[in-house]
């Protein structure tokens, strides 16, 4: 069975584009790869940015020009991680049971510390 990889960007069409697995040393491949990483290095840099920002009066217009831009790289993060995880044979199953009791657990504490 040959899998396909999900691109970091869509095809002429719009569409989604894919490229076979089966070659991670391939062309198309690699600079799949530096997208994905341009991608994460840009989220790194907006999430310093808007950090500090949180602790500032914004007006409208800029909080909505720093959450759209949050956004943006939120979903640039999530569509990196769901191609790493097909390609890592990862489920698409919630996560259940201990782990997702810690994670849980995590997260509240997470939530509660930026309060």
């Amino acid at each position: 069975m040959n899998h396909l990889r999900r691109l970091p960007f869509n095809g002429p069409e719009g569409k989604p584009a894919f490229v076979p697995a089966n070659n991670p040393d391939g062309a198309l491949s690699r600079f799949a790869d530096a997208i994905e990483a341009h991608q994460l290095a840009v989220g790194q840099t907006i999430l310093a940015l808007v950090r500090p920002m949180l602790d500032v009066a914004l007006t409208a217009d800029e909080a909505r020009y720093m959450l759209r831009r949050t956004a943006e790289c939120l979903s640039d993060a999530l569509g990196v991680a769901e191609s790493r995880g097909q390609r890592l044979g990862l489920s698409d199953e919630p996560i259940s049971g201990a782990v997702a009791e810690v994670l849980s657990k995590a997260l509240k504490q997470g939530m509660s510390d930026a309060q």
